[in-house]
This record gives structure tokens, C-alpha cells and sequence, in this order.
């Protein structure tokens, strides 16, 4: 694989990372019981971190695509093991028949 397909693979793992792990541990002004600003939404943060967020996003998509680039050079799970998973009747031409 090459450098840039490893970088483009390795942001979309950051990416969708980072929607996985906004939500976790954020808590609305309700719940601290502050006062809320004007025209605020009620489901807003009160007290977003987005340096540490930005820092777990880092490693849990460094691990994650860590194994995906594992998977890729070491074949743990191949195209025909999905497949296998399929109905036969959805299943493409058996490659090795």
C-alpha cells in the first residue's frame, strides 16, 4: 500500500473516530447545574474539551487502524471469509472453482 493511500485510509479512521468519541463524557448545563446563556440549546456542553477529545480521537484511531493495517499485510480476515458470511444465494462465484 502506499504512502498517501495509508495516510487518506488512516484520517478517515481519525474522522469517524472523532464522532465516536465527542459524545462520551460530556454533560449540559442542566446536569452541573449552571445557568444557561441566552438562546442556548439545552442539549448544549457546558464544558467541552476539545484538546483532550482530539487527544483521545489520536489513539483510539491509531489503534484501530493499527489493526486494519495488520489485517491488510497479515490476511487475518480476507474478502472470501465476508463473504462466506453472505446467504449462498447472494454470494458471488466460488474464485476458487
Amino acid at each position: 500500500m502506499k504512502w498517501y493511500s495509508v495516510l487518506a485510509i488512516y484520517m478517515l479512521f481519525w474522522v469517524f473516530t472523532l464522532f465516536l468519541v465527542l459524545p462520551y463524557g460530556v454533560k449540559t448545563s442542566d446536569e452541573l447545574g449552571q445557568a444557561k446563556v441566552p438562546g442556548q440549546a439545552e442539549s448544549a456542553p457546558a464544558n467541552l474539551s476539545m484538546p483532550r477529545k482530539l487527544l483521545w480521537t489520536t489513539i483510539v484511531s491509531a489503534l484501530l487502524f493499527g489493526l486494519f493495517y495488520l489485517n491488510w499485510q497479515m490476511d487475518w480476515i480476507t474478502r472470501s471469509d465476508l463473504e462466506q458470511l453472505l446467504p449462498a444465494d447472494v454470494r458471488g462465484p466460488d474464485p476458487g472453482k
